[in-house]
């Protein structure tokens, strides 16, 4: 009889795929951002505070910080669960881990759209 150890990391194709989907839309962010400031007058804290006020935009960079952000997740998840064998040490990692991102996700978040 085989003994499957059944772990939480959940590979396959859905992280993959997700993976891949978050890369096209930071991809797609910054391409709009990078359009929109060679198009767009000098740079200056004005000219980047009238870029940011926008609704479209505001949307948009939340969607690529949140896209970051579960990007960023599978990736390190995965090397937690290769890495680190000892589970309660995993789970501080994983734990720490996504504490940190909800917090860079929050704290971006707050610094873009307080202009």
């Amino acid at each position: 009889m085989v003994k499957r150890i059944v772990v939480g990391a959940h590979y396959g194709l859905v992280d993959w795929l997700a993976q891949r989907i978050t890369a096209l839309v930071m991809l797609a962010y910054t391409l709009i951002l990078v359009v929109s400031l060679l198009a767009g007058p000098a740079p200056s804290q004005e000219s980047w505070r009238t870029l940011m006020s926008g609704t479209g935009m505001r949307y948009a960079s939340f969607l690529c910080i949140l896209s970051l952000c579960y990007h960023a997740w599978v990736g390190v998840r995965d090397i937690w669960m290769d890495y680190v064998q000892p589970v309660g040490i995993r789970l501080l990692m994983h734990t720490l881990t996504l504490m940190a991102l909800i917090g860079y996700a929050g704290w971006t978040t707050q610094i873009l759209w307080r202009l």
